[in-house]
Parts: C-alpha cells; sequence; structure tokens
C-alpha cells in the first residue's frame, strides 16, 4: 500500500481490483453512523449486509418500509416482505410499513441522508445516468431513481469501471439519457472510488493500480477536485 500524502490517495497496490462484496463493504464503511439510506435495486442493495449493527444506519425502500435489514436466506425468506427489487429481505426492530405515496414523499422531500444506486455512466461533475442505453429490452422508464438523485442528501454510486466494450464509465459528459444533474457525489467501482463535484473528479483510493494508470484510462482529468 502507499499513500501519496499531497493528494491523499491510497494506493493499494499490493491486492487486485475489489470483488463486488469487498465494494459493498467500502460504501457501507463511508455511510455515516444514524443515516437514512435507501438502497438501489441490484449491486447496491448488498450494502446492507455490511452495515455494522451498532451504526443506527436505518435503511428505506422505495416499495413502503424504514427499518430493512440484511437479505433474508433460508428459513427467513418471507415473500411478503421484499425489497423494491422484489428480493426477500428482513425486517430490524422498530421497521415500520407505508403507502407508496408516503415514501415516495420522503424520498423527494430530502428527508434521506444517502442513497446509494448503479450507473451505465456517471459525468466527472456528477451527472448520473442509469436507465437506459438505448437497448431494445433496456428499461422502458427512469422510474424511483430521478426522485432518489435529485431527494437524497448524498448520492453514492456503484458501478463497474469499465464497461463489457471497455469504454469507461466515468466519462466527462455522460452520453446516455440522464437521470439528474450534479447529484453524484462518490463513485465506487473495483479499481477506485471517486469523488466527483463542480470542479471534476478526483480519485480517493485505488486497488490494484495507480492513480497514474488509472488517468491512462480515463478521459477525465484526476486531479481538479479540491478537498
Amino acid at each position: 500500500m502507499t499513500v501519496d500524502a499531497a493528494d491523499h490517495v491510497t494506493e493499494h497496490l499490493d491486492r487486485g481490483p475489489l470483488t463486488r462484496d469487498e465494494m459493498a463493504a467500502t460504501v457501507a464503511r463511508d455511510i455515516p453512523d444514524g443515516s437514512f439510506v435507501n438502497l438501489g435495486i441490484g449491486q447496491p442493495t448488498t450494502v446492507a449486509n455490511y452495515l455494522s449493527p451498532g451504526s443506527g444506519v436505518i435503511l428505506h425502500t422505495e416499495n413502503g418500509m424504514l427499518g430493512m435489514g440484511p437479505v433474508a436466506v433460508g428459513d427467513d425468506i418471507d415473500h411478503d416482505l421484499v425489497n423494491a427489487g422484489k428480493i426477500p429481505v428482513t425486517e430490524l426492530p422498530g421497521a415500520s410499513y407505508f403507502h407508496h405515496a408516503d415514501s415516495f414523499a420522503m424520498m423527494r422531500g430530502g428527508h434521506l441522508d444517502v442513497c446509494v444506486l448503479g450507473a451505465f455512466q456517471v459525468s466527472e461533475h456528477g451527472d448520473l445516468a442509469n436507465w437506459h442505453t438505448g437497448a431494445p429490452d433496456a428499461i422502458p422508464a427512469v422510474g424511483g431513481a430521478m426522485d432518489l438523485a435529485i431527494g437524497a442528501k448524498d448520492v453514492f454510486v456503484m458501478m463497474s469501471l469499465f464497461a463489457k466494450d471497455g469504454t469507461p464509465k466515468l466519462v466527462p459528459t455522460c452520453t446516455y439519457p440522464l437521470t439528474g444533474l450534479a447529484c453524484v457525489s462518490r463513485v465506487y467501482t473495483e479499481h477506485a472510488t471517486f469523488l466527483v463535484g463542480p470542479t471534476g473528479a478526483r480519485v480517493v483510493e485505488t486497488f490494484g493500480t495507480t492513480v497514474e494508470e488509472l488517468a491512462g484510462r480515463l478521459d477525465v482529468d484526476l486531479g481538479r477536485l479540491t478537498t
């Protein structure tokens, strides 16, 4: 492991890229204690499995629940108790249930501290594209992602850094239809964690690669964001 003291970048060069579970654990580590948090459909839901029991984090799911616990397994599975992605989950003490409309009022009203979403692209300025790629079988509508993107105080994105064809998903400007403008603050990938914002992107931590190597594979300037 090496640390660039000037830029506060930690480079983990003694290992390879993060696994999906390790990415989820990294996101969980960065969620402040006591936060109200929504975990988006897909990979973000795995973050629930890595939250410390003593963190006081309360999970919200847009289909109408506060106090969601980790994914249910074995005898804990109740098919009437699912998250927004229809995955069976558990409930924690004090969990509550409410109408879908009330759930969206929480999302749109600024009551969530953090949401964690997947993405097809994120721009260096924090624009988010996560609902459509133009493919014939793509998701037909933006759904609740736009409500979460503009309603949560902090938006974290979990995604692979490169698409299957090798093109970067952290980009200067999104080319896919946007979900939200300037809404993302952090991007978690298997190769690195980034801060993004009005002045650009900055690397916080790398895994199995250096900042210099990443800069050679991305079209964004990785040194402009000030802390």
